[in-house]
């Protein structure tokens, strides 16, 4: 159980023994960010104490892995003291989900990093349900749209994925922003053919949604017929909801990696990630390869 004493502090107790077993810990560290992360800890902390002989941290979203890297003087690389954390705690294998940037592996020397991504159930589901919802044609394009270049690679994989699944006349295309400052955007270019065509804008993760809507907003001035988005985390902060409701976008599709109801808002679509963590855990618990868990879908 996990409690609070009227000061704040957290209270963890383990309700049975732990003795030599395989522990998965399930434990997203999103908001409150803080407050996740040290409940994480202590309970590895205690799981360790209680001679557990292994334990996974099943972590389908990692807090701080924005801050990947030093972008000005005398800033901490957060992400890596994360992970530095964690393993120090006792943790001997993590088991994450679309990691902001995939050297965030690299962050972790002892304990090994499966990096899985929601795209592989994303895929599917926007084959059987949204197309038809969009009415798309066997004549319509679609088109894959990266948010940045360096969301080209997960972009690409989509893309793959749909082309795999049996959907044809699918292209690529990538956004160009121009900032006017942290969070501003004075403009935006598209590199890429993309009038006429259905758009999916994919990214790993939707935070206020500023950016995402001025995507679609300029995709629709420069012609698409329609704008979907699919991300792996939807943090919806501040007023991201709202302006996902007000926005230009049919649908936007995000795991539940981070908790939300999808009542919350009208034009949001949730796929679960369950059933991939799942079969992974299975995989890790029988020491069987997860190889096939990275591979793209063929289809039935």
């Amino acid at each position: 159980t996990v409690g609070r004493h009227k000061d704040g502090e957290i209270n963890i107790q383990l309700g049975e023994s732990v003795r030599n077993c395989h522990i998965y810990l399930v434990q997203s560290t999103c908001p409150p960010v803080n407050d996740n992360l040290m409940e994480l800890f202590f309970i590895v902390r205690c799981l360790r104490r209680a001679s557990a002989k292994s334990i996974t941290a099943v972590m389908p979203y990692f807090g701080y892995a924005r801050q990947d890297r030093k972008v000005t003087a005398r800033v901490p690389i957060s992400a890596s003291d994360v992970a530095i954390m964690i393993e120090k705690a006792g943790v001997d294998r993590v088991l994450a989900m679309d990691l902001h940037c995939g050297q965030i592996q690299g962050f972790f020397h002892h304990a090994p990093v499966d990096n899985l991504s929601s795209l592989r159930d994303m895929a599917p589901y926007f084959v059987n349900t949204i197309i038809p919802d969009l009415g798309v044609t066997p004549d319509d394009q679609i088109c894959i749209v990266s948010p940045d270049a360096g969301g080209v690679a997960r972009a690409k994989e989509f893309l793959n994925s749909l082309t795999t699944l049996g959907v044809s006349n699918v292209s690529l295309a990538i956004t160009v922003k121009h900032r006017s400052g942290p969070g501003e955007i004075e403009g935006m270019n598209v590199v890429g053919e993309i009038e006429g065509k259905h758009c999916v804008i994919v990214d790993d993760m939707i935070d206020t949604a500023g950016t995402l809507c001025k995507s679609a907003e300029t995709l629709m001035e420069m012609g698409a017929k329609s704008v979907c988005a699919a991300a792996t985390h939807g943090l919806f902060n501040g007023p991201a909801l709202r302006r996902i409701t007000d926005s230009c976008m049919t649908f936007v599709i995000v795991s539940d990696t981070i908790p939300v109801k999808s009542d919350q808002c009208a034009k949001l679509r949730i796929v679960s990630s369950a059933p991939l963590i799942a079969e992974a855990i299975t995989c890790i618990n029988s020491g069987q390869s997860l190889s096939g868990l990275f591979k793209i879908l063929q289809k039935s």
